[in-house]
């Protein structure tokens, strides 16, 4: 997998491309071993949607904000220090859970908080590097490789923190996997000293990107696409696994889910890394996008596990054909924005506000439809409306394509 980068690539690129890759590896594991049941804790202690609902807003609030008031790090202070006060703050996030105990549900918003203020931090460097590793000529190769990685930690991490639980009853189960967790963070922070230390000069001016909205229209055609791409992923990325869990009422069933779409993820990402390019990336774009919200009305009649686990293998081989692409066609905008040597990090703030911003925008939405609407009705309301910001996403990307051959 490793080798397919092509002969001019130096063995300086090489370097730090396996270096962010292995901490994105670490980083991975450790969010799918643990984070996946966090919900369900949650829920199991309340059960009550509207605080797990509460504790992803949160999530996203609080990963905003750490973008707009904590962004101008990025040019100040070393990324590397930045990428690993994420790692910390996300540590303690699951020392808090299991110091909360059976009060955890109680404090929703805390842990949210903090968790968001963790993943802010991480992705707000590891962007930053992943824009500075890599050029158009590896950016493919890197988000597919990494879409691989990210799946194979799916393939263990769940199955293996379900099975543990299973096994393990009570707080044991969920102390383990924590503990472990905590291990792979602190191996992802060891890494992250290998790495080339990047200083970035000048003034951080956010204002440099907003106002390229006015004069670039792929610049904000990219943006309206991560607030759509956002409004799904807020309300889906916590609400599929808890229905699953509510279905049937199982930890095991919710790790073969996650297992079963994970392998089928690792098989397609193996695909697009070997066929998708800049010129067909929009096709694969499409495909993606669409089968992942037909899936949408079978998950709406699921009621067993193997139903489950047929939804999990569609949107397992759907998903990678929608994001690595879209992925690679949103470091090119920014590449060829207006400044973005120099402002770059402006650049990857405001998409990453703008992420954050649609997911926070979704789950607000869905908590109000809770208040009025009978939960079992909203639930898969919910699904067929928020499901439709994929379907937006790709219709700015064709646009973005469409524009940029023609110019």
């Amino acid at each position: 997998m490793l080798n397919r980068l092509g002969q001019d690539v130096s063995d300086h690129e090489r370097k730090n491309l396996y270096l962010l890759l292995t901490i994105g590896l670490l980083y991975t594991l450790g969010i799918f071993l643990s984070n996946i049941f966090v919900n369900i804790f949650l829920w199991k202690q309340s059960e009550d949607i509207q605080v797990v609902a509460w504790y992803n807003l949160f999530i996203a609030l609080s990963q905003m904000i750490i973008y707009i008031v904590f962004g101008k790090w990025a040019k100040k202070i070393d990324r590397i220090l930045i990428l690993r006060a994420g790692i910390i703050l996300i540590s303690i996030f699951f020392i808090s859970v299991l110091a909360f105990g059976e009060n955890a549900a109680q404090f929703n918003y805390l842990l949210g908080s903090l968790l968001g203020a963790g993943y802010g931090f991480f992705w707000l460097a590891f962007n930053v590097l992943t824009f500075e590793v890599t050029e158009p000529y590896t950016r493919d190769f890197f988000n597919s490789t990494l879409g691989m990685l990210q799946s194979a930690s799916g393939m263990v991490g769940p199955i293996s923190a379900g099975f543990i639980i299973t096994v393990l009853e009570g707080y044991t189960g969920y102390l383990t996997i924590f503990f472990i967790s905590f291990i792979l963070f602190i191996l992802a922070v060891v890494c992250s000293f290998f790495i080339e230390r990047r200083q970035v000069e000048g003034n951080y001016s956010l204002r440099v990107a907003i106002n390229e909205r006015n004069k670039n229209p792929n610049w904000k055609m990219l943006l309206n696409a991560h607030f759509f791409q956002g409004t799904r992923e807020g309300v889906f990325l916590f609400l599929v696994g808890l229905l699953v869990y509510m279905g049937t009422t199982s930890e095991m069933t919710v790790g073969i889910y996650n297992f079963t779409y994970a392998v089928t993820s690792l098989l397609a990402y193996q695909l697009v890394a070997r066929v998708v390019t800049p010129s067909n990336r929009i096709k694969f774009i499409t495909v993606g996008v669409i089968s992942s919200y037909l899936s949408v009305f079978w998950l709406l009649i699921s009621d067993v596990p193997y139903e489950f686990y047929i939804y999990g293998a569609v949107i397992g081989i759907a998903f990678p054909l929608f994001f690595a692409p879209y992925m690679s066609i949103s470091y090119d905008v920014i590449g060829q924005a207006n400044q973005a040597r120099d402002y770059r990090i402006e650049y990857i703030i405001l998409r990453e506000i703008a992420l954050s911003f649609g997911r926070g925008t979704s789950l607000l939405l869905f908590i109000v439809g809770l208040l009025f609407i009978e939960q079992s009705t909203w639930i898969q309301y919910g699904l067929v409306i928020f499901g439709v910001g994929y379907l937006i996403v790709n219709l700015y990307l064709a646009k973005i394509v469409r524009y940029s051959s023609d110019s």
